[in-house]
């Protein structure tokens, strides 16, 4: 006696099952997904939640719980709406997560950042950064490097001022009133200080960093930027991309850091070493 499963795969046809191996995968690519984007934030204690909601659901319609039952079946009519609300912020992530991969991503980043960092900006920025490391000035840096953070922006002060190293150290200065939030960095100007950034909520975060750090990171959840943190109590750097912080030993690593990811890599025509063995030879042929 075969199963009717079994009895079905055989009846399929290879292209019906090669479809059918595809749809599964990513439906089980998209589920993989989910659960990583939820686990160690508000969204996983709300998927555990659902979970119990449902198994409630089924084991009072076997026990015949009629007045529960009847409750909970009447409660999943708004059950969609409710998990839009619930899960806005994770959602608004995984969206805006599509538009980084491949051509995709370039295509968003031409269209909604302009400008891109230079090598003289990021130095500016590494020597601010080492300075306030050195002397354990707490500060936060957002680059932007996709999004503009025009709400974030106002509710700070506008700058739009070349970005230099003195600058930078000025504004995280204990006695500027500036120095309590966050710098926004768009192209080569500091756009805009003393913003007020989103905290994170992901419980993943080393729970020795404090309320700066959680803002690093919580900015970059859901826009695509960088945020580089100083720690004020151990004078360390950190660096928040994609909603994951990663310490920066030393500022030569941030600095590698910065050039990859925010200065536009242009590739040259051909290897300076090829262009001198080009010129050496066509000097011979003259000669």
């Amino acid at each position: 006696m075969e199963y009717p499963l079994i009895q079905s795969l055989k009846e399929m046809s290879t292209r019906d099952m090669v479809v059918a191996l595809i749809d599964v995968l990513i439906v089980a690519f998209l589920i993989y997904r989910i659960l990583m984007l939820v686990r160690g934030t508000r969204g996983w204690r709300i998927l555990l939640g659902v979970l119990v909601f449902t198994v409630a659901l089924v084991v009072s319609d076997t026990l015949h719980l009629t007045t529960l039952h009847w409750i909970l079946e009447k409660a999943t009519l708004l059950g969609p709406v409710a998990l839009v609300i619930l899960f806005l912020p994770e959602l608004r992530q995984a969206l805006e997560g599509l538009t980084r991969f491949g051509f995709l991503a370039d295509a968003v980043k031409d269209v909604g950042h302009e400008q891109n960092l230079d090598r003289a900006s990021v130095e500016e920025i590494v020597g601010a950064v080492a300075e306030m490391s050195k002397d354990k000035v707490g500060a936060i840096i957002v680059i932007e490097t996709g999004s503009h953070l025009d709400e974030v922006a106002a509710t700070g002060v506008t700058l739009n001022a070349k970005i230099t190293t003195s600058l930078l150290g000025s504004i995280f200065f204990g006695q500027n009133p500036l120095h309590d939030g966050a710098v926004i960095i768009r192209g080569d100007h500091v756009f805009a200080a003393a913003c007020r950034l989103p905290l994170s909520e992901n419980q993943r975060i080393d729970r020795r960093m404090h309320m700066r750090h959680r803002a690093a990171v919580g900015v970059t959840e859901s826009n695509d930027v960088i945020s580089i943190v100083v720690s004020e109590e151990r004078g360390t750097i950190s660096v928040a991309q994609e909603g994951r912080i990663t310490p920066m030993a030393t500022t030569t690593d941030l600095r590698e850091f910065l050039i990859k990811n925010t200065v536009e890599q242009v590739e040259p025509d051909e290897p300076p070493k090829k262009r001198r063995r080009d010129r050496s030879k066509k000097e011979e042929e003259s000669v």
